[in-house]
């Protein structure tokens, strides 16, 4: 299957592509919804005939939209869907997984399209091929068959532990006497405070923390533990200068409210800038939006102008909001299908860091 020429298929009609995104937001929440609801009951037949209905009109979807690529995706998922309806094969927490990790990609791919960018990086063929395979795969070789295509697909076992709750290492800063010690419990106080603004970020602060501190300790601890906690702490304090309608905004936002996001790094760094002893966490604050290619923002560095704590944040970040990724659909994503997007979308993050940030995902599924 050539992939590069279904999406170039695809593109010629970018005004069919944006209505299949936005009613595929709809059906991807739903199929969501019905999966977490089959994992609590499995022998529901209104949610399964409902899980099967939201496949199907994706498929019926894309076909009017002449989306090959989604039918392509869609019309495996709807042959596994209608041998469960009708008790040939059993529903699994690895069949559950990959119909997810699916959509997911499903949904990456389109945006990417319509983005204009690459999907080369999305293994869509490896995993085409794998969901036909699945289609008329025995029941009892069913799951080894899931896990082999999620494997395959992301690189990552599909057995992912819940990291979310796991405490942060120790401050880095450790001499009461040091005045920096009295600083960071200042930026603390404001990241917590940040945190308190809604209930989606309890906990965030020490979950980035502990990434941060693990990544940069997998990589020889290349930045200073003691500015990189401060970067931690304030690179999104920057938000409570926004209104709370852009920042807490579920679903897409618009040009105004994108360009007043991009104003948030600038403020904490500005605070940052104005405290002794922290200049280099007011530089990795400012530029933890940046992207290898110049994509991205405040000032469109590229990946050699990019100091190495930024680039750090930037994937533990992007991690964390994957982690949290339409939570308005009832559940966070499982480790797994957030490590799979950060790797799928690795050309957004500096490829030195992807490695140790693996790394320590890896080492927690060891543990």
């Amino acid at each position: 299957m050539d992939i590069n020429s279904i999406a170039a298929s695809t593109v010629v009609d970018r005004e069919a592509l944006e209505e299949f995104a936005e009613v595929l937001l709809e059906r991807a929440a739903e199929i969501e919804g019905n999966i977490a609801d089959l994992k609590n009951s499995p022998d529901d037949r209104e949610t399964t005939d409902s899980l099967f209905r939201a496949v199907h009109n994706i498929k019926g979807d894309a076909s009017l939209c002449k989306y090959d690529l989604a039918v392509a995706i869609a019309h495996p998922i709807e042959s596994i869907m209608a041998r469960f309806r009708e008790g040939e094969i059993p529903f699994s927490e690895r069949l559950a997984e990959t119909i997810l990790l699916a959509v997911d990609r499903l949904e990456l791919a389109t945006d990417a399209l319509l983005a204009r960018k690459s999907i080369e990086n999305l293994n869509l063929t490896c995993l085409i091929q794998g969901l036909e395979t699945l289609a008329g795969q025995p029941k009892d070789q069913l799951d080894p068959a899931c896990s082999d295509l999620i494997e395959a697909v992301t690189g990552f076992p599909p057995v992912m532990p819940d990291i979310s709750s796991r405490p942060p290492r120790a401050s880095a800063a450790n001499s009461a006497e040091n005045s920096l010690n009295t600083d960071l419990q200042f930026f603390r106080s404001l990241a917590l405070q940040f945190e308190s603004r809604s209930p989606l970020f309890k906990g965030r602060t020490m979950r980035i923390l502990r990434l941060a501190q693990e990544t940069n300790k997998a990589g020889n601890n290349a930045v200073d533990p003691m500015q990189l906690e401060a970067a931690v702490y304030l690179h999104d304090v920057g938000m409570m200068l926004l209104p709370e309608s852009i920042w807490l905004k579920i679903g897409k936002m618009g040009p105004d409210d994108k360009l007043a996001l991009r104003n948030h790094p600038g403020f904490a760094a500005g605070l940052l800038q104005r405290i002794p002893g922290w200049n280099a966490a007011a530089e990795m604050v400012a530029q933890h939006h940046e992207m290898p290619d110049g994509a991205g923002y405040p000032n469109q560095l590229v990946d050699a102008e990019i100091c190495p704590g930024a680039k750090i944040l930037a994937i533990v970040d992007a991690f964390e909001a994957v982690m949290l990724k339409h939570i308005h659909r009832g559940k966070n994503r499982s480790v797994l299908r957030a490590i799979a997007e950060i790797n799928a979308c690795d050309k957004q993050f500096s490829a030195e860091w992807i490695a140790p940030f693996n790394a320590v995902i890896r080492k927690t599924v060891e543990n």
